[in-house]
This record gives C-alpha cells, sequence and structure tokens, in this order.
C-alpha cells in the first residue's frame, strides 16, 4: 500500500509540475519512474521501462513527421489561403470557413496544436482585415482546430486510441471522434451566434481575403506533397496499413522527390509533446504494477455517484487541463481508471472515457492552453490583446463547468 501511495504521489507531483513548471513533464516522469520503482519499489530498470510505449512514439514521430514536412514546404499554407478566397470577402462566412478547414486539417494528420500553429496566426489576421471581432474568430479557429483532435489520424487521437484500446474500449475511434467535433462544433457556433456573429454576415469586405491571400499558386512539389498525403490516408484506411510505418514512408518519399527538407523537419518535429506522452505513460504503467492506479481509481469515485460519474469526470479533467497538457498528462492519467470507476460505480464505459475526452478538450481555447495562445499571439492591434485575452480565460473557465454539465446530460 506504500508504494500504491508513492507511486500515485509521483503521479500528482509531475501533475503540478506541468501546471507551474517548464520543465518537461515527460522527462520529471521518466525520473520519478525510475526512483520510485527501482529504488522504492525494488524492481528491475527493464521492467520500469517497459511501459514505454514503442508503438505510439513510431506512430507519433512518423505522423508529425510527414506533416512537418508538409508545413515547410508550404503546402498546408497553400491550402489555407485557397480556402480563404472561397469566401469572397464575406466577414459573417469567414470564421466560419476558418472552423471547417481547421478541423479538416487536424483531423487528416497535423492535429490541433500544429493546426493552431498554422492556422491562428492567419485567421486573426484576416479578422484584423475584415473587422471581425478577434474573439469570435478565435473561438472558431480555435475550436475547430480542438475538433479535429481526436481523428484516429491525429496525435492527440493516436494516443487516446491507444489507451483506450488498452481498457478494453477499442474500435470506438469514429465515435469518440465524432463526439469530440460535435461537442466543439455545438459550443463554437453556439458561441460565435450568440455573441454576435450573426451580424456579420450583413457585412462585406471583399478586399480582405484577397489581400490576405494574394495568388496562390500550387506548384509540382505541393501537388506531390498532397498526393502523397493522400496515399498514405488511402493505405492506412483500405490497405489496414499501419499508420505510423506508412507516415514515414510517406516521408521518405518527399525526401527522395526532393520535394521536402528532410533533416529541417526533424528538427523542427515537436518532440516536446511526445516526449512528455511518452514519459508520463512509463509513470501510468508503473501505477498500475504498484496498484497505485486502483487508489487513483478510488479516490475519483469517492467524489462521485453513479448518476453523477460523467459529469464529475468532465469537471476534474477540465479544470486540470486548463493549466495542464490534454494529450500528454490529462488523458494518460485519466483514461486508465475508467474499467475501475465503472466497477465501483456502474454506468457506460463509452460514455465515461468520452466524459473524460470532451471535458479536457473544451477548456483548450483558454489562453492558457496552446491553442488559446496562438490565438492571443496572432492579434496584430495591441489594444484588442488584453480584452480578448480576459474572454478567452471567461471561455474557457466556462467550459469546465459546460463540458460537466453536457457529459452529464449526454452520457
Amino acid at each position: 500500500m506504500n508504494l500504491a501511495w508513492l507511486s500515485l504521489g509521483a503521479l500528482v507531483v509531475a501533475m503540478i509540475v506541468s501546471c507551474i513548471s517548464e520543465i518537461n513533464v515527460g522527462v520529471l516522469a521518466l525520473a520519478l519512474a525510475w526512483m520510485v520503482g527501482v529504488y522504492a519499489g525494488g524492481l528491475g530498470l527493464n521492467e520500469v521501462l517497459s511501459g514505454f510505449p514503442v508503438q505510439l512514439f513510431l506512430t507519433l514521430a512518423g505522423v508529425t513527421l510527414l506533416f512537418t514536412q508538409a508545413q515547410l514546404n508550404g503546402t498546408l499554407d497553400r491550402v489555407a489561403l485557397a480556402a480563404v478566397r472561397v469566401c469572397r470577402g464575406n466577414a459573417g462566412l469567414i470564421p466560419v470557413m476558418f472552423f471547417s478547414l481547421a478541423c479538416l486539417i487536424a483531423s487528416v494528420g497535423p492535429g490541433n496544436v500544429a493546426t493552431a500553429a498554422m492556422m491562428a496566426p492567419m485567421a486573426m489576421a484576416v479578422a484584423g482585415r475584415a473587422k471581425i471581432p478577434p474573439f469570435l474568430m478565435a473561438i472558431m479557429v480555435g475550436n475547430g482546430a480542438q475538433a479535429g483532435a481526436l481523428s484516429p489520424f491525429a496525435p492527440t487521437g493516436i494516443i487516446v486510441t491507444g489507451l483506450m484500446a488498452k481498457i478494453g474500449l477499442g474500435g470506438f475511434e469514429l465515435r469518440t471522434y465524432t463526439a469530440n467535433l460535435m461537442a466543439h462544433a455545438l459550443v463554437a457556433f453556439g458561441g460565435y451566434f450568440l455573441l454576435g456573429g450573426w451580424r456579420l454576415f450583413a457585412a462585406r469586405d471583399s478586399s480582405a481575403a484577397e489581400e490576405v491571400a494574394g495568388k496562390v499558386d500550387f506548384t509540382t512539389s505541393h501537388v506531390l506533397t498532397l498526393a502523397t498525403i493522400a496515399g498514405v490516408l488511402v493505405g492506412v484506411l483500405f490497405l489496414e496499413a499501419n499508420i505510423g510505418m506508412a507516415a514515414f514512408t510517406g516521408a521518405v518519399a518527399l525526401t527522395v522527390l526532393r520535394v521536402a527538407d528532410h533533416e529541417q523537419a526533424i528538427r523542427k518535429m515537436p518532440w516536446t509533446p511526445i516526449l512528455m506522452v511518452c514519459g508520463v505513460s512509463v509513470l501510468v504503467a508503473l501505477l498500475e504494477k504498484t496498484k497505485g492506479l486502483d487508489l487513483f481509481t478510488t479516490l475519483l469515485a469517492s467524489i462521485s455517484t453513479p448518476g453523477t460519474l460523467t459529469g464529475v469526470v468532465a469537471l476534474v479533467t477540465g479544470l486540470i487541463s486548463v493549466y495542464s497538457s490534454t494529450s500528454a498528462v490529462v488523458l494518460p492519467a485519466f483514461l486508465p481508471t475508467v474499467p475501475g470507476l465503472v466497477e465501483r460505480l456502474g454506468g457506460d464505459a463509452f460514455g465515461v472515457a468520452t466524459s473524460m475526452n470532451v471535458g479536457a478538450h473544451l477548456v483548450d481555447m483558454s489562453p492558457l492552453s496552446t491553442t488559446g495562445a496562438m490565438c492571443i499571439a496572432g492579434i496584430a492591434n495591441p489594444a484588442e490583446v488584453r480584452p480578448t485575452y480576459n474572454k478567452l480565460l471567461a471561455w474557457g473557465m466556462s467550459m469546465t463547468v459546460i463540458g460537466a454539465l453536457g457529459c452529464y446530460l449526454f452520457f
């Protein structure tokens, strides 16, 4: 029991540090797993490291390498710019387009964080030119990126798919993705229209989108890149190819065709979140070995009832996710508790897991999270920064309650 408490304490320390420090929580988690497992638990180092998610690491590395190459050679930028021109200056339609485009791009592979990093600066620039309130544009483009987060092709979706398969919820990839997409679409479009977005449809500025987009030329390298990405998706969807290995093969093909800078892409890959996810996974695996996970589940169950379980887990994951990484810390820590919670309190395991997924993601429009911060950084007018920051902070915190209520009602 002491070892269970010690391993659980290590996880709590890692979660707290991830909220208040810039230390990579994956590195910290590896160090804590080593000290607790080897020196307190008497386990061998190989046994502690057996929790390292090799398959997850290869999948994340392959997918992010392929799409980093596509971003560096300008392919994804040109897709976005071409979409801006389609709106033809309709101010009300532009944020809707950015939601749809961000969701699509995030869903096919880059994921929510990379998509927000690429789309938010462009979206906020267009908002400034078309006189669209930056807060309205932020909740549309940000929630669009978040809506595609749990696609089985996106990094966070890959993480969640692996975690859910481990707890006996394999095969729910489409339902998980759809539930998250619908939740974000509901709050984004609801907020957009309730907070004044409907008035923008009467305003037109034909120069806004045109000036930002300019002339969009797709060169041979861009066409080859899109064809390669399409080939990877076809292989995964219809030929049952491993997504990580297919993505590595696509990355090699782009390099051989000389349409992507392979070395530069490897340097630009998001190694920080990849290390965070893998390190925390090792610590969570140690919790399973030491019965610390059972203890964590018992503590969660003690603050819930069979009727309130989905709402409580959505609220708790949402509150922690405001300050911590959703994909690297919150979900790897909480999703493994689902079987134990259902065993103790009853209920639908998929509903509980989805409440965690949705509750943790809805709050990520807070400026304390990456997606919200990207939107704030893209605001050109300094006078708009602080008001938009305050609105997004209020929005993010309110999503903890809205997410909890929504999950309680639906699941």
